[in-house]
């Protein structure tokens, strides 16, 4: 495989180019590309360009809403809530968190829901930015389904991803946490069958709920299953009932592929628990936290997740990939 080295500035700007073309708005192509640039700069493939093909596709189709202007809404206090109008996730998003974080501030806790919407690939960039304000995040989402419960065969959830940042008190991160709730991610599952390759046993099952090492036989009738069992499902669980309900959003089984050109919008939710961590201890939050930091950093090889992220100015890609790309932003 051929590759190229790319800088991350010209990552953002091509990707924002391609989104325009296709019928984003200039600042709406703009928050997406930005999420593609820091998805790449993390090594996060599946959550970066590997998705522009299909944002394009589905803005030409209108499957996604590149000329919406989200609406932020204020129920209560301590609850902010955006209607995407079945555009960009990240746009959405951008309009509410200044809202969502003064309520916080003012109520000590606070929920920012993102309401129809298109899907918002990785959780963890938006809960990054809650901490690096200086709150603390948790978020959640769905997809389609495509994870079974323990004992049964049929999936009804979906990768179900959960995101958590707390921030250093320096406009840093003092951990961030991002997984799907799945044991692996869907992308890796279509990544492995596209290569012609096996998975590993405990990733997927077939349509009998059999172990197996074939994404085919987990993409055509199979499923994923959960991270750790029955402990991932329920966190998974909880992902759909908070993304979905109480968004309003679609259920993880009344979403069509979402990469696939065709289908009705994705109409998905995503919903942001921001806590001021010095709400109930003052500043003796940022004490305590050096101590859980010290005790595992002071064991060598131990960190706290995403704490010592250092993000590149460049990647490599996929040749191909970035020729794509740079067909797309012709087009």
């Amino acid at each position: 495989m051929a590759t190229i080295s790319v800088d991350l500035d010209t990552i953002q700007t091509t990707t924002a180019k391609a989104l325009e073309v296709h019928g984003a708005k200039p600042w709406i192509a703009d928050s997406v590309a930005h999420a593609v640039r820091i998805a790449e700069a993390h090594g996060n493939k599946i959550c970066g360009l590997f998705y522009l093909q299909s944002y394009c596709s589905q803005l030409v189709v209108g499957r996604v809403k590149g000329d919406v202007e989200p609406e932020v809404h204020q129920p209560k206090p301590a609850s902010v809530v955006v209607d995407a109008k079945l555009g960009f996730a990240q746009a959405a998003f951008s309009r509410g968190l200044n809202t969502a974080l003064a309520a916080a501030k003012t109520n000590g806790v606070a929920t920012l829901a993102i309401c129809h919407s298109h899907t918002c690939t990785s959780m963890g960039y938006f809960t990054e930015q809650i901490a690096r304000a200086g709150y603390i995040a948790i978020g959640m989402t769905n997809a389609k389904s495509c994870v079974s419960p323990p004992g049964g065969t049929k999936a009804v959830l979906g990768t179900n991803p959960i995101a958590m940042s707390v921030p250093d008190g320096k406009g840093g991160l003092a951990m961030q946490f991002d997984q799907s709730t799945s044991a692996i991610a869907l992308g890796k599952i279509n990544m492995a069958a596209t290569a012609g390759e096996k998975i590993p046993l405990g990733w997927g099952v077939d349509s009998e709920g059999q172990a197996t090492q074939d994404p085919n036989a987990v993409l055509s009738g199979g499923s994923l299953v959960s991270s750790g069992g029955y402990k991932g499902y329920g966190f998974g669980l909880m992902a759909e009932i908070l993304a979905a309900a109480f968004t309003g959003g679609s259920t993880s089984t009344q979403l069509e592929p979402l990469k696939a050109t065709q289908g009705k919008p994705h109409d998905l939710g995503q919903c942001y628990i921001i806590i001021d961590p010095t709400n109930v201890s003052g500043d003796l939050f940022w004490d305590k936290l050096n101590l859980i930091s010290e005790a595992i950093t002071s064991q060598p090889g131990a960190r706290l997740p995403g704490s010592q992220k250092v993000l590149p100015s460049a990647v490599d890609l996929d040749e191909k990939v970035w020729l794509s790309v740079l067909e797309l932003a012709k087009a």
